[in-house]
């Protein structure tokens, strides 16, 4: 009988990402300028590791900032140890006794624990998280918040690169926001998808403002509103096709979104749901019942990228809306075999697990190791 591998030490590895652009701006005058990643290596006694990364939109996005990932996990990684990491579900049922809520911390021992799996398997995650659907999947690009003429610009930069999906940022001056809106539609081809992502940046009155300003316009309305049910009334006030993103943070408030037909869309990012073994139960949940998605995370470099490519890879055309790959905006590459961009798509690996190897000349030294 095959004995069950356990897990021997945990690491932590912090590493920054500065931005291809310079800057990332959404709604309320946030903004990022280098992204502060954590890298987790799950370390087993049968000699395999698995590796996995989270990396917060900064402090003031979710509630989730870099340092606390670190600060986590040093509360988490002692209660797995000797855990069996291919035991999945147990695994996240020890890690939510030993540390309540913060999904996010979990989110990277989550997908390292996958990439044992599967490379113990003999399998990429693709295929244990469903199966491959063709050869690529579509991606977005975000559109950092500007002035009308330079998002329209980059818009028009982006399409020549082979990107037909782009979501704008926006939520912030409500008249400013429509002529956005507008003037970046009239750069569109035919085909084209345009999403207006507030990131939650607009009070109920501005959004219906927003929402009737460019009521002919081909655009999605991505979460207007901070709340659910800012959100809600909105959508009941539009006939635009809808997205959640923000509030959608676990299978409850799917169902509760199904009941009120809330959505048309659902912007998965698999850390705000601490992981892929959660990620894929809601995921699976949305296809069961209709509703589309886009598979995500708040962001991340090349380790993030292949964990989104293998969910959003197994995801029934249908039912992807789009995706993207966090590691073509940044400058600094983490590790060897992570899927890279060939026009507007997206292929996850074909290699056992997750399929990539980290590049230690970039991560260093850990800054953290409990075993």
């Amino acid at each position: 009988m095959m004995t069950s591998p356990k897990i021997k030490k945990v690491e932590a590895f912090q590493v920054d990402l500065p931005l291809r652009e310079g800057i990332y701006k959404w709604s309320g005058g946030k903004s990022v300028s280098v992204f502060d990643s954590t890298v987790v290596a799950v370390h087993t006694d049968a000699g395999v590791t698995g590796y996995g990364e989270v990396c917060p939109l900064g402090p003031a996005y979710l509630a989730a900032y870099a340092p606390g990932v670190r600060a986590g996990l040093a509360v988490l990684a002692p209660s797995l140890i000797g855990v069996d990491p291919t035991a999945l579900s147990a695994v996240n049922d020890r890690m939510d006794f030993s540390l309540r809520g913060h999904p996010y911390v979990k989110s990277a021992i989550d997908i390292a624990c996958w990439d044992i799996l599967g490379k113990l398997a003999g399998l990429p995650l693709v295929t244990l998280l469903g199966g491959r659907y063709g050869e690529s999947f579509p991606l977005y690009r975000a559109i950092s918040q500007e002035d009308p003429a330079e998002m329209a610009r980059k818009v028009s930069s982006y399409r020549s690169e082979g990107y037909t999906k782009f979501q704008l940022k926006v939520g912030g001056d409500p008249d400013s926001d429509i002529v956005r809106i507008q003037e970046v539609a009239k750069v569109l081809a035919a085909g084209d998808v345009l999403v207006a992502d507030a990131n939650t940046g607009w009070s109920q009155h501005q959004a219906l403002r927003v929402v009737d300003a460019v009521r002919n316009v081909d655009v999605y309305v991505e979460q207007p509103c901070a709340s659910y049910h800012e959100c809600l009334t909105v959508r009941r006030n539009t006939r635009r096709p809808f997205i959640l993103d923000e509030v959608i943070d676990s299978l409850s408030m799917v169902v509760e979104g199904i009941k009120d037909q809330a959505m048309d869309v659902v912007n998965l990012k698999i850390s705000k749901v601490g992981g892929l073994t959660k990620a894929r139960q809601l995921r699976d949940l949305c296809v069961a019942l209709g509703i589309a998605l886009t598979i995500e995370d708040s962001w991340g470099g090349d380790i993030t990228t292949a964990a989104i490519a293998h969910m959003a890879h197994s995801t029934p055309p249908n039912y992807l809306f789009s995706s993207t790959d966090f590691n073509s905006y940044v400058t600094v590459s983490i590790a060897d075999g992570a899927p890279q961009r060939n026009g507007g798509f997206l292929a996850a690996s074909t290699l056992p697990g997750l399929g990539i190897e980290p590049k230690w000349d970039v991560l260093g030294a850990p800054v953290l190791s409990i075993s």
